[in-house]
């Protein structure tokens, strides 16, 4: 028997909330403008038939399956070779997310030239450009090439008409949230046309085995546009940073069903296009002839790979009643912590003063293992005393004056090591007054 439903349901295309009337935010995952009407509900529920399976598509033992079809395929950019876990997998979807004017269509021509220089026919396909828009930029960035075919498509019939045409190695998408599809009602963008979308291109790509790169817009809070499915559908997920007062870009691998999710690969824009930072450490440092107080170099991990940092302070007498308390690339709630910790368990005397702490070339640091450089900067400033210039250190304080141990110490220190700090101060010391005892004084 049919079971009586409401007339005209609302559904929410995130999480299958439902309701008998439209409202603007999902009630069960708070979502704004994800209620649709959903097709009118039936009552009768429909079983499935067995299909006939063929040969070819058949289930067998995983030992008989060979690994080798979906080896990786180097990119030419190593940093971003590097984020994929070696390369581009015949028939995956990656997912570019990252703010508008970072760099994302940038990086996508230079592999595009890339992998069309070494033979491969790549189809770019862009939603937000003309096509000679992107020529005058491939010549500035000198990623012009023979087997690079640019096209300008906002259906999504078209973009596949375009593939049949092509019949490329690599495809390339600036922006799925740009592009619609004509059997489906409302503009590009929305939740449904962004799932259309992306559910078709990934089924050419499988089916073809293609590799296929989506660029993806992000909302202000830094999340992927669109519906959620989106992440879950691609086999990996990347995300382009940076900050647009330095030059330097970061890719997070967020996902990655052929390699790890913890590789970042750093990149640098210049006036000729993107270039590759195979050692980025060197950015982070301000060295001169001199040491100078309230500065302390840490090792902080960006993935699974070191980087030098340093991290500067200045104390000064307060003339108000309300010190105030400037950060810059790290937590400002973090280094309150840590001036309360070395008022009580060290006995700096910070809180009628105001304190100024920054990191230098605009890096951004929130994991715990740089407390101690900021500790050790915070008291060389107060006391005026340099910290030597071959001395780096890490570790975390707790609140009860300790300072504890961090992942990756090996790496940390040999990177160091590396670089010419042939000294270091970490969780071995134990202590933070003596911690700052043998920083200040070594």
């Amino acid at each position: 028997m049919a079971s009586p439903k409401a007339k005209n349901p609302y559904t929410c295309t995130e999480c299958g909330w439902s309701t008998i009337k439209w409202v603007g935010r999902c009630g069960e995952c708070q979502a704004w403008g994800t209620v649709v009407e959903a097709a009118a509900a039936t009552g009768i529920v429909k079983k499935a038939k067995p299909a006939i399976i063929l040969e070819s598509s058949k289930a067998r033992p995983i030992t008989e399956v060979d690994a080798g079809k979906v080896a990786a395929a180097p990119t030419g950019v190593g940093e971003f070779d590097r984020v994929l876990g070696g390369g581009l997998v015949a028939g995956a979807v990656i997912l570019l997310s990252g703010e508008p004017g970072v760099g994302k269509s940038t990086l996508l021509l230079e592999v595009a030239a890339r992998a069309a220089r070494s033979g491969s026919r790549v189809l770019y396909v862009s939603g937000e450009e003309s096509v000679g828009q992107i020529r005058l930029r491939a010549e500035r960035t000198g990623a012009l090439a023979q087997n690079l075919f640019l096209a300008t498509e906002n259906d999504l019939g078209s973009v596949l008409g375009q593939i049949e045409a092509v019949e490329p190695g690599l495809i390339l998408v600036d922006s799925v949230q740009t592009i619609a599809s004509a059997e489906l009602d409302g503009a590009a963008g929305l939740p449904s046309q962004i799932r259309e979308v992306a559910a078709s291109l990934i089924s050419v790509a499988k089916e073809r085995a293609i590799p296929t790169i989506l660029v993806g817009h992000v909302t202000k809070d830094g999340s992927i546009a669109g519906p959620r499915v989106l992440e879950h559908l691609v086999d990996v997920v990347c995300h382009f940073e940076g900050d647009r007062q330095t030059s330097l870009r970061f890719v997070r691998s967020l996902k990655n069903r052929f390699g790890p999710t913890d590789e970042v690969g750093c990149f640098e824009m210049t006036g000729d296009g993107i270039a590759e930072v195979p050692d980025p450490s060197g950015l982070f440092l301000s060295r001169g002839s001199v040491p100078v107080s309230g500065t302390c170099v840490t090792v902080t991990m960006e993935g699974k790979r070191p980087l030098i940092a340093e991290i500067q302070a200045l104390v000064v007498k307060s003339g108000t009643p309300q010190p105030r308390r400037v950060t810059n690339g790290i937590d400002a709630s973090r280094v309150s912590m840590i001036l309360a910790v070395l008022e009580r368990r060290a006995g700096l005397r910070v809180s009628d003063s105001d304190v100024f702490v920054s990191t230098v070339g605009g890096v951004k640091i929130s994991e715990p293992a740089a407390d101690l450089a900021i500790a050790l900067a915070i008291a060389s400033a107060v006391q005026d005393k340099p910290i030597s210039h071959n001395l780096a250190a890490f570790g975390e304080i707790s609140l009860a004056g300790e300072v504890r141990a961090v992942a990756s110490s090996r790496q940390r220190s040999a990177e160091a090591a590396r670089l010419g700090f042939a000294r270091s101060v970490d969780s071995e010391v134990g202590d933070l007054r003596a911690a700052l005892a043998l920083g200040l004084n070594w």
